[in-house]
């Protein structure tokens, strides 16, 4: 039997292997922010937003199309026969009639006919209408472009400060698992205290109690943890799985706290987007204002036409023939020229409430930007305030820790040597776990700080460029 040779599968499989993302391919790499920015470009929501940008731009360029004139063709054969009688009647629609000439008696007698036809007609003057439609199919595209940025903007807001709750997350963890530690050596110190009389039982009660109540703290983090993780995992658009972050964000500032006080209106992601809005509302009013004018047209008619029945046929039944070629040979031709006015009148009063209701859309647009724009102003100097609190925080943080742990310290070398009791070490122990908290939190509170006044700017390279 002849060995399959499956050596063609290894391109296929490198080539998806490769398209896997970062993060998924090496868990334990390190996923530096900018990576994980990379990873989440692809986001579904980007995606679909792109799509409808690019149909916006389709549609732009299907607008402009409309200007071109209507050129059809149209040919037809048919067989039949030709009886008519003098009478009334009246086309319905979804009912064909054909049109015959008069004979003295019914005949069964059949031919073939033919009809061509090439019809022109365009708009040669509509008041600007086709220029608006052009117009407003462009403004939607520009408020699709602009709905695109804003989503890349939140979608990167959104995964830095994922990123940077689950690092203060994984810190959190560590000060309980270390707390746990601590505890966990404490008690078996009291337990053998215990045990040797030195110590009253209690002592290891409370011991075992305070053990337990640092366990379910840890639990409390690594849940708290997990849940980050898989938020930020959702953002990025990857399984869930365990993130080896960068930790310079908890060790060191930025390098640089822009000083910007205002937020800049034609850049900034929410605004542009929010005004796109008002200027498509305001463009779409001009286009459906225009559609209540006239329009003036051209148009021409070439026309062909081909029968087996003969001139004689209403007095000489016998005047035809049966052969396709002859009822398909076109003997008769027309042709017609013209140009034509169409006016509705009643659009006038149609219209003018359709333009209204697009106006006061436009204002509703208009005010949504105005408290947006209000919100981002007080946000950005808000955040300023945010900022220099977390670096006074930042500041106090060591004197806090240094205090705690010669606090502890002390009170575990008297709680020893018999000279205070479990209470006053429990105590201290809560303001170590307390200090080392806030010490593992407080330099990404500055960072926090700064990713809240870049989104409320609306810049986020003034986070970007700071590490």
């Amino acid at each position: 039997m002849r060995k399959k040779n499956y050596l063609w599968i290894w391109p296929i499989g490198i080539i998806l292997f490769c398209q896997l993302p970062v993060a998924a391919q090496n868990p334990d790499k390190l996923l530096s922010m900018t990576d994980a920015l990379q990873i989440a470009s692809a986001n579904y929501m980007i995606q679909s937003k792109t799509n409808y940008t690019r149909s916006s731009a389709e549609a732009v360029q299907a607008a402009k199309k409309v200007a071109l004139p209507d050129f059809i063709l149209a040919a037809q054969t048919a067989y039949g026969t030709l009886n008519g009688v003098t009478g009334l009647g009246s086309g319905l629609p979804g009912i064909t009639t054909i049109s015959a000439t008069t004979n003295a008696a019914q005949n069964m007698n059949a031919s073939f006919g033919a009809l061509y036809n090439v019809n022109i007609n365009m708009n040669v003057f509509s008041f600007g209408l086709q220029k608006s439609f052009v117009a407003a199919t462009r403004g939607q595209y520009e408020q699709d472009r602009a709905d695109l940025r804003q989503t890349k903007f939140d979608v990167e807001t959104t995964v830095i400060g994922l990123y940077l709750n689950l690092l203060t997350a994984q810190r959190l963890r560590i000060v309980m698992q270390d707390n746990v530690e601590r505890i966990s050596r404490l008690r078996d110190i009291i337990l053998a205290r215990t045990m040797n009389g030195l110590n009253p039982g209690v002592d290891s009660s409370i011991a075992n109690a305070e053990l337990s109540t640092a366990r379910m703290s840890l639990t409390d983090a690594e849940n708290y943890e997990q849940s980050q993780a898989n938020q930020l995992s959702i953002e990025m658009g990857v399984k869930k799985m365990f993130y080896n972050l960068d930790t310079s964000f908890v060790t060191t500032l930025p390098k640089n706290i822009p000083a910007q006080n205002d937020i800049n209106r034609q850049m900034h992601p929410v605004l542009r987007y929010l005004d796109s809005r008002v200027i498509n509302s305001d463009l779409t009013a001009a286009y459906i204002q225009k559609t209540a004018l006239p329009r003036f047209s051209f148009f021409a008619v070439g026309q062909e036409r081909g029968s087996g029945f003969g001139g004689s046929f209403a007095s000489n039944p016998n005047d035809y023939s049966d052969n396709f070629f002859k009822g398909a040979d076109p003997v008769r031709a027309n042709y017609l020229v013209g140009i034509g006015l169409t006016w509705n009148i009643t659009d006038l009063t149609r219209v003018k409430s359709k333009v209204l209701s697009q106006r006061f859309i436009s204002a509703a647009y208009k005010d949504d930007y105005n408290q947006a724009e209000i919100k981002y102003t007080d946000q950005v100097h808000f955040a300023d305030q945010q900022i220099s609190n977390t670096l006074t925080k930042y500041r106090e943080v060591p004197i806090q820790l240094k205090s705690a742990e010669d606090a502890y310290n002390q009170k575990k070398a008297l709680y020893e040597n018999g000279l205070t009791n479990i209470v006053d070490v429990t105590q201290t122990l809560f303001f170590l776990n307390q200090a080392e908290a806030a010490s593992n939190v407080a330099c990404s509170a500055v960072w926090q700080a700064l990713l809240y006044k870049a989104t409320a700017a609306g810049d986020i390279s003034m986070f970007l460029l700071q590490f």
